[in-house]
């Protein structure tokens, strides 16, 4: 294939109109090697699976989790000023989302090759636009080395309930599918909430068990201990704000299949147990997270896997004083959002970061009595939401285009569908 021609594939693919990623984004879920065995769609492929090429894969990876620039922070608060509000637990902005730039969520994929996890949260603005011009292209040469392999060959999850929701057991994880997983660290997320809450002269109360939390008195003159917020209201709130993240990741992914005419779609039918680790199978290790079970938990609860992805709380740490301790070095450490010497958007950026307050002793010691209390009462933490936590998945694969034209009227796939295995599998050769 010409140079050009592959040069045109990537510009073809950033000049896809917004609008069109849009209004034609459908769940396209017949991928090249399905089959349907019964009801009114019954359909066999004719064609064997294709997998995923790598430049397609990490289109989809950058697009779902890649980051895109420097994070701009929260710009004013007048309870700081003239300080900065130090909201944020990462420098970069990413492809989607976080609120107040809590940013907890990263990506595990799998496809034929093996199992994958893709780290981007704290790798800092890989591309940067204030000096360069942001292309995919550039997006998939600097998150490429991000991509660490697991383990060699597919994820397995059985093609059966309870493992896969019964309408998605012949159509997930197939044969030459590229599967994303979000999973947000929600230990994490609270702990930024209760820094947040904090910072804004709030605190919690138990309102599980009715009761106000002990020492908590100590801490009058930061926060209103007379008013509190409820823990199950506070949880909520983190679960909340960071299934949003994984929601929009999810999003970005499925716009970007428009764009580069691959099928697939985001869905939530995977028992989040099993993905994580849980079934209680040996044979069905899912991402193999460690997790644990208490009589007091309706469910088990995963808390992540050692070395690749562990929630801010123990096993990992010690106590919640030291996972306190660990997310304050994110934010205020070497690389974080309020570091002198992390780059930035600003044209002073050593300014702009080193003006944030840094979380004191005080202060800390008021975030990690809050949350050894919630350990210590219920085992967990936090308490009545998981500690990680698993909503959406995008499948990315190549569309079958006979069986639309078959049962669909036309206009069930774009034009990116129409070409897509010409342009993209060429481009791909050309690398």
């Amino acid at each position: 294939m010409p140079e050009e021609d592959f040069e045109t594939a990537l510009a073809e693919l950033a000049d896809f109109p917004l609008v069109e990623a849009i209004f034609g984004r459908r769940s396209r879920r017949f991928a090249l090697g399905d089959e349907i065995p019964d009801g009114p769609l019954a359909y066999r492929s004719r064609h064997e699976p294709v997998p995923l090429t790598d430049l397609e894969r990490m289109l989809v990876l950058s697009a779902m989790g890649g980051t895109t620039g420097w994070h701009y922070s929260i710009t004013r608060h007048a309870r700081y000023a003239p300080h900065v509000s130090n909201y944020a637990g990462a420098a970069a902005g990413r492809t989607f989302p976080s609120a107040a730039g809590i940013h907890t969520a990263e990506l595990f994929c799998t496809d034929d090759s093996g199992l994958y996890f893709f780290p981007a949260r704290d790798a800092g603005a890989l591309v940067d636009p204030a000096v360069e011009e942001v292309t995919p292209e550039l997006l998939v040469e600097r998150h490429r080395e991000r991509l660490r392999r697991l383990s060699p060959g597919r994820l397995h999850l059985p093609a059966e309930e309870p493992y896969l929701e019964g309408h998605n057991t012949w159509c997930v994880n197939v044969p030459g599918s590229l599967l994303v997983i979000p999973v947000a660290d929600i230990a994490q997320h609270l702990i930024a909430i209760l820094c947040f809450f904090a910072q804004n002269g709030y605190a919690i109360y138990d309102d599980v068990n009715g009761r106000e939390l002990p020492g908590l008195a100590e801490f009058g003159g930061l926060v209103d201990v007379e008013e509190p917020f409820p823990l199950t209201f506070t949880e909520q709130y983190a679960l909340t704000e960071a299934t949003a993240e994984l929601a929009s990741a999810c999003y970005a992914g499925v716009l970007v299949l428009q764009a580069m005419g691959l099928g697939g779609w985001m869905f939530d039918g995977i028992d989040r147990f099993a993905m994580l680790g849980a079934s209680g199978d040996p044979d069905v290790p899912g991402l193999g997270f460690r997790y644990d079970e208490d009589v007091r938990w309706p469910t088990p609860n995963p808390t992540g896997r050692e070395g690749v992805f562990e929630a801010l709380c123990p096993p990992r740490y010690r106590d919640m004083a030291a996972a306190v301790e660990a997310f304050a070095e994110r934010k205020f450490g070497p690389g974080g959002p309020f570091h002198r010497d992390t780059p930035g958007a600003w044209t002073d950026s050593p300014g702009f970061r080193g003006s944030a307050l840094v979380h004191d002793a005080e202060f800390k010691a008021c975030v990690a009595l809050q949350a050894q209390y919630v350990l210590d009462t219920f085992g967990k933490f936090p308490a009545t939401v998981p500690t990680v936590f698993i909503m959406n998945y995008v499948q990315a694969h190549h569309l079958d285009l006979d069986f639309y034209d078959r049962f669909f009227k036309p206009g069930a796939y774009l034009h990116t569908h129409a070409t897509h295995m010409q342009k993209w599998h060429a481009a791909e050769a050309q690398t």
